[in-house]
């Protein structure tokens, strides 16, 4: 009867791993480059989007389903900070329309607690991508002084003694 369902939550599984994989590799990225704040947020999210792994699983598991843990996008081996961001935006709203999509069709198949979970999904990853935007406007708007501020503080801390090297 849910079949539906199960299979829209395990396509949202693979793309959350995805996107888990993706954030933390620019995380480590950002981090050795000293972009402490960027290599923060790019953990925070994978966080939060493996919160997410553990909803969609609860959900296909309480419908008698599978979880299959397959990504569905090998991670990008992007350096640049605005490349980094740029891919991260358009992760957070391909997700945001996807999940958009999959809840109306939870719906359509009488399934409104499936509908629900995609509609919590959809509020988070359209604060995913506000936050991707917004650091983005910050890099258009004061250029690599951004960056190297960021940088900078990093140095600080590390010299105050309250940074790791």
């Amino acid at each position: 009867m849910h079949e539906k369902s199960i299979e829209l939550f395990n396509k949202a599984v693979a793309d959350e791993l995805s996107a888990v994989h993706q954030y933390m590799y620019f995380h480590f990225h950002c981090e050795d480059q000293s972009y402490d704040l960027l290599a923060g947020l790019f953990i925070r999210t994978a966080i939060e989007e493996m919160d997410h792994i553990e909803r969609c699983a609860e959900r296909i598991l309480f419908l008698g389903g599978e979880v299959e843990m397959a990504a569905s996008m090998e991670v990008q081996k992007i350096h640049d900070v605005k490349e980094m961001l740029a891919l991260a935006r358009k992760m957070e709203e391909d997700s945001t329309r996807d999940y958009n999509i999959w809840a109306n069709e939870c719906s359509a198949n009488a399934d409104s607690a499936s509908r629900k979970v995609f509609e919590g999904l959809v509020d988070d990853e359209e604060r995913h991508f506000d936050q991707y935007d917004t650091e983005m406007e910050k890099i258009n708007k004061f250029g690599d002084r951004y960056l190297a501020l960021q940088s900078m503080e990093s140095s600080k801390n590390v010299a105050a003694g309250t940074g790791e090297e």
